[in-house]
């Protein structure tokens, strides 16, 4: 996030963990921030197509799934002060993709893995964002920062990308795995996200923490693109909401080095076709456990490092993001 310049009434500045920068940009000046994240997860899947006459033993057929993706988002944020307590926010990512799948697909009758690789690359969803800080705040008050986020559609549409079926990927006619040919870098809805961001010090620590929601809004005539040229209509889609909290604890070292420790957390509900939920579609919790770096290079110059590791099965196993922030 920088070094800010000091003003009245500014909260404290901490290393950077989450999406939500805690110290906003001083009126008239400017932040570049370039920024590069990896992303690591791995996930494996079993489905029983039969019954079971005793417990050992099964009648049918067996799928098994294991999953492994690489995610790395190169993104050029950029924030200005327009007021002395208020920022405008544009992000624009660049994303790389790439899943390894190996699988045995249900209803062939063989014991052989298939390998399906697939990979995808270019612009991501662009994000327009404005904070305000709603009071001065003291050396011993908390601090109140309220966000509006807008999340675009620019990066390649999940629905415009081919997947791996003959004509239909549901139903008795589905044919193939099921896996898109090309990994698709946005998620192919117009989201608004409205959070609230909250930084108490008490020395020599710094509480911090938020609450969001975003709102994914929904698309009618949504067509999904398979083999042979071929569209499969689904209708109306409506990805659920998503209630979002985080808390954690800053700690400055001396006057260049900082350490932050925290929670994220994030509640997905079902997503929904023509007004039903989605087979197989369920509430997903995601939460990672994060421990983050802020070094002060020079006046203008920061460079912050989190690292973050999943704790529930849906969760990346490993995320780190590495930003260096220029303050003008």
């Amino acid at each position: 996030m920088g070094e800010a310049p000091p003003g009245e009434g500014r909260p404290p500045e901490v290393a950077p963990l989450f999406e939500q920068p805690g110290v906003l940009t001083a009126k008239g000046h400017y932040v570049l921030e370039p920024s590069l994240q990896f992303g690591y997860s791995s996930s494996n899947r079993v489905a029983l197509v039969g019954y079971t006459i005793i417990p050992a033993l099964l009648i049918g057929l067996v799928d098994i799934r294991e999953l492994k993706r690489n995610t790395t988002t190169a993104t050029l944020t950029g924030r200005y002060g327009i007021g002395p307590r208020t920022e405008v926010e544009l992000k624009v990512p660049y994303v790389y993709r790439s899943d390894s799948t190996v699988s045995r697909e249900i209803l062939t009758g063989t014991g052989v893995d298939r390998a399906f690789d697939t990979s995808g690359k270019s612009l991501g969803d662009v994000e327009l964002a404005l904070r305000h800080q709603f009071r001065r705040g003291a050396s011993s008050e908390a601090y109140y920062i309220g966000g509006l986020r807008l999340k675009t559609r620019s990066g390649k549409d999940p629905f415009d990308v081919v997947t791996d079926c003959v004509t239909r990927c549901v139903g008795p006619d589905a044919t193939g795995t099921g896996l898109p040919l090309q990994l698709p870098t946005g998620s192919g809805f117009y989201a608004l996200q409205p959070s609230l961001t909250w930084l108490y010090p008490s020395d020599p620590a710094i509480l911090f923490g938020s609450v969001s929601y975003l709102h994914n809004f929904r698309r009618s005539n949504v067509m999904r693109q398979v083999l042979n040229g071929q569209s499969e209509p689904l209708g109306t889609v409506a990805p659920g909401g998503v209630f979002g909290f985080n808390f954690g604890v800053g700690l400055a070292l001396n006057d260049k080095l900082a350490m932050s420790f925290g929670y994220d957390h994030s509640s997905i509900a079902r997503t929904r076709q023509n007004g039903q939920p989605v087979p197989g579609s369920v509430r997903t919790q995601l939460g990672t456990l994060l421990m983050g770096m802020s070094y002060r290079l020079s006046e203008r110059r920061t460079i912050n490092v989190a690292v973050g590791a999943g704790l529930t099965r849906d969760t990346p196993d490993v995320q780190l993001s590495v930003r260096l922030p220029f303050t003008f």
